[in-house]
């Protein structure tokens, strides 16, 4: 790997070819969660599947993200981090690729899970990476990195919708990003020995499993991004329920996504002025429960404005949860090690909440009381904040630092 200064032009040039690449593999984190939410209509419609059945295209990806992530110590021990990033795009390509053909429930709510087993062992292995290659811009880089994961949700969002209808077929939607999903491999292995075959010996998930910080950082991260999970599955629905087409629907969700993209790259370079990331974690909380409240008030009234203030305070929170986590360790191993843990039991998580907004759908006929579940859960967040003081990052993390 790279040094953390990238002092030299060699190095410098590197590490932009690395930089390029990360961008074009977080993309590919995404797609595959957003794309099927905007033509839900018409996959139920060929399918059958009921709401409930319908949020397992969302709950089993992030349910596997959470899962395998868990395992990222192994994989990065295994074959490496290069290996291991490469084998979770093709992982993703395969998914994508067998929604083309996919015609049942079954088949597509297998090829979403599969698709969250490639993208977590993505997720559990880049924190790490981008911490030991960019230590002196970390914030900056995480931000980038985040930013590029929303705006592939974006771009999943928006496209598929689009490229169904020029298609006359929904499975051409869906299994598209099989596509950039092999461009960011080649892109991947392009970039010249930028990482070791093989991680260092790890300790495993005990101590971590020990450690009640570890924990609260897991639940932290969980509950915030169950906000996204559930707006990214329910959300185009929603506006579908209230007369928009599903294209004008998928553009919402578009919209809620771009205002991720710019709080992912801003709140992260406004958090560089103070190691203190409460602040800026509050706001962004503050944000969502503006948008939620909204959306359940007046959710035809302004409805682009709730949208972007959710969005945004959903964007910001990703990327400072990612950093705050990062922040609780200084050597890049064990940080990375952290990081795959707190997504590890974080999605696993995360991956309800839209299964629990489904199932109240189902029950109620509509999403009123979903928003308010995501309410309470980020008001509860808001406090929790005021725990993460710099000061007992240490004491926190005692023994798991060596």
């Amino acid at each position: 790997m790279l040094e953390g200064t990238l002092a030299s032009p060699r190095a410098r040039r590197g590490g932009a070819l690395l930089l390029a690449a990360l961008v074009l593999v977080a993309l590919n984190l995404r797609p595959t969660l957003t794309s099927a939410s905007p033509l839900l209509g018409d996959i139920r419609a060929a399918t059958g599947m009921p709401f409930r059945l319908a949020s397992l295209l969302t709950t089993l990806p992030v349910l596997a993200m959470g899962l395998f992530a868990l395992a990222g110590g192994r994989v990065s021990r295994t074959i490496g981090d290069r290996h291991g990033v490469a084998l979770g795009l093709v992982v993703i390509a395969a998914a994508c690729t067998w929604r083309w053909s996919a015609a049942g429930s079954g088949a597509l709510i297998a090829s979403a899970a599969l698709a969250g087993v490639g993208v977590a062992l993505i997720q559990a292995l880049l924190p790490g990476v981008i911490k030991h290659n960019y230590l002196p811009r970390l914030a900056l880089t995480m931000g980038l990195y985040s930013a590029s994961i929303m705006g592939g949700g974006g771009l999943g969002a928006v496209v598929s919708p689009y490229t169904a209808h020029l298609a006359g077929d929904w499975h051409v939607g869906l299994g598209i990003w099989a596509l950039p999903a092999a461009a960011a491999l080649m892109a991947w292995y392009a970039v010249p020995g930028q990482m070791p075959e093989a991680a260092a010996a790890g300790r495993g998930l005990g101590p971590l499993l020990r450690n009640r910080r570890a924990w609260l950082l897991a639940l932290y991260f969980g509950l915030i991004n169950g906000g996204y999970t559930s707006m990214v599955a329910w959300l185009p629905p929603f506006f579908v329920q209230r007369g928009l087409t599903a294209q004008h629907a998928g553009s919402m969700l578009g919209l809620m996504t771009a205002a991720q993209v710019v709080a992912a790259l801003t709140l992260p370079a406004l958090a560089l002025r103070n190691a203190d990331r409460r602040p800026w974690l509050a706001f962004g909380l503050l944000l969502q429960l503006t948008g939620f409240i909204g959306l359940q008030l007046c959710p035809d009234t302004l409805r682009w404005l709730w949208v972007v203030v959710t969005g945004f305070g959903l964007g910001g929170c990703f990327a400072l949860c990612l950093i705050l986590t990062l922040d609780h360790l200084h050597e890049p191993r064990r940080a990375g090690e952290l990081a795959a843990f707190v997504q590890g039991v974080g999605f696993i998580i995360a991956a309800l909440a839209p299964f629990a907004i489904g199932w109240i759908r189902d029950i109620s006929g509509g999403f009123g009381a979903g928003w308010l579940l995501l309410t309470v859960s980020a008001a509860t967040m808001l406090g929790v904040t005021a725990r993460y003081t710099p000061q007992g990052y240490s004491a926190a993390m005692r023994g798991l630092g060596e």
